[in-house]
């Protein structure tokens, strides 16, 4: 499984780290049953309905590095407004950040284009 650095653009800043097409095509797997939730979680219920919660997405990889990305629907108004939690660590760091939705979708597009 040959792997190329992804970045991903946060809230404030960057991070950089070895990622595989695979990969990538996991987390695009997850963000896209995320974007499914936030649709129906933004869907506002009729007069005597409750709204369905939605599960949160946890998407976790381990290779050189581990990434987690995890998001709660149930909070965001829309897709557009959705943030990730991501965290980056191995043995000797860790940086746990906020990213939006969009540009980590942005970013792992570019990245397959060019890797995938």
């Amino acid at each position: 499984m040959s792997s190329a650095p992804l970045t991903l653009n946060l809230v404030e800043g960057s991070v950089t780290f070895s990622f595989s097409p695979e990969a990538a095509r996991g987390l695009q797997e997850a963000i896209a049953q995320l974007m499914q939730q936030l649709k129906i979680a933004a869907n506002k219920p009729t007069a005597g309905e409750k709204p369905v919660p939605q599960k949160a997405m946890e998407y976790q990889h381990r290779s050189d590095v581990f990434i987690e990305c995890f998001c709660n629907p149930n909070i965001w108004p829309s897709p557009f407004a959705a943030k990730i939690l991501v965290t980056v660590r191995d043995e000797r760091i860790r940086i746990t950040t906020e990213a939006e939705l969009t540009r980590i979708t942005e970013d792992l597009n570019t990245y397959l284009e060019n890797h995938g």
